[in-house]
């Protein structure tokens, strides 16, 4: 009601009778119907769960993560330097195999068998740097 005494009140208008209703009634629910539309458009909240500390943060790194992490960026960096740059670029970067090529200035080929026995061999140092770890 206040709002649509305030919408009244900020431009007045000519009124035919002086208990024009209608006019009233008319006001009262286009302000009520904007202000739905209003709210309508803003975000909706919503409580939050009870058992909060359960909710996990799925793109949240887990440590073990971190550490796995650090130690295949040791093993990359262990590389000879072709098989590296071949990795890094397309791995690491994203570039496509073209692209790393050209990058290199190799062939497309060259960078396929470079990039191959790149992951061969980190593959292989990360297994043996497992293999003491299990019992």
């Amino acid at each position: 009601m206040q709002e649509t005494f305030a919408n009244v009140l900020r431009k007045p208008r000519m009124i035919r009778r002086e208990d024009d209703l209608g006019y009233l009634l008319r006001v009262l629910r286009n302000t009520f119907l904007t202000g739905r539309r209003t709210a309508s458009r803003r975000p909706q909240t919503a409580p939050l769960p009870d058992d909060l500390d359960l909710v996990e943060d799925p793109r949240a790194p887990a440590p073990e993560a971190a550490l796995s992490t650090s130690e295949l960026y040791a093993v990359i960096a262990a590389l000879p330097e072709p098989f590296r740059d071949a990795l890094v670029a397309v791995d690491v970067v994203g570039l496509s195999y073209a692209e790393a090529g050209r990058l290199l200035r190799v062939r497309e080929a060259t960078v396929t068998t470079r990039l191959h026995r790149a992951r061969k061999r980190v593959a292989e140092t990360l297994r043996e740097q497992d293999e003491p770890r299990r019992p």
